[in-house]
């Protein structure tokens, strides 16, 4: 995501979140931006000055924030650009993984470990169940949660399922992902879709 698609992401999120609750603190614009509370003050005051937010004070020192009829308009065009940006990811995504699980033969019982919690793997257990593929959980050392697409999350090595192909997913972090996938014991194909910026180049031990 570059900056633009970031900035504009910060800015739906916020308005999205004053045209939920008037009454939302900065520190919960904060957590719910995932963002330090300087930057949630930041983004608010310029939304502020453009005129999409209007404050009013309420009492025991608090403010409330509304949006105007010209945040209401951001709000509505930042969130097709939104869906725009959503779909041709989609379709890019999905076009990546059918390419990367056409370059496998047909991987033993279709058993695919994924690397790294992400749209692109919710996209790629979609396509692999259309092969008759199964997903056995996903390989993410940063992971934050125990499941995800209703399998485990492994954070180690150590037992992780029984597979017959590795898909790497991680968008965050494709390098050093498909570093940790390559270590892993015993061996199996390696597919990484063309989408990711790592697809090509080889690994910095080759």
């Amino acid at each position: 995501m570059n900056t633009r698609d970031r900035e504009d992401t910060l800015t739906l999120e916020l308005l999205e979140e004053i045209g939920r609750r008037s009454d939302v603190s900065q520190r919960h614009l904060a957590r719910r931006l995932g963002v330090a509370l300087g930057l949630a003050n930041s983004y608010l005051r310029r939304c502020v000055r453009k005129g999409y937010v209007k404050i009013q004070q309420a009492p025991a020192n608090r403010y409330l924030y509304y949006l105007t009829p010209i945040g209401f308009a951001e709000k509505a065009r930042l969130t097709g650009c939104y869906l725009q940006v959503s779909f041709d990811f989609y379709r890019r995504a999905a076009a990546s993984c059918d390419a990367a699980f056409d370059a496998c033969a047909a991987p033993g019982e279709g058993r695919v470990l994924l690397g790294g919690v992400s749209e692109l793997a919710e996209i790629a257990s979609l396509r692999a169940a259309e092969r008759g593929w199964m997903i056995v959980g996903t390989y993410d050392s940063r992971a934050e949660r125990e499941r995800f697409l209703g399998r485990p999350v492994w954070r180690e090595p150590a037992g992780i399922g029984t597979h017959d192909v590795r898909l790497l997913t991680n968008l965050a972090d494709p390098a050093g992902c498909r570093e940790r996938l390559g270590a892993l014991r015993p061996a199996a194909p390696l597919l990484i879709p063309d989408i990711l910026p790592v697809a090509g180049i080889p690994p910095s031990g080759d």
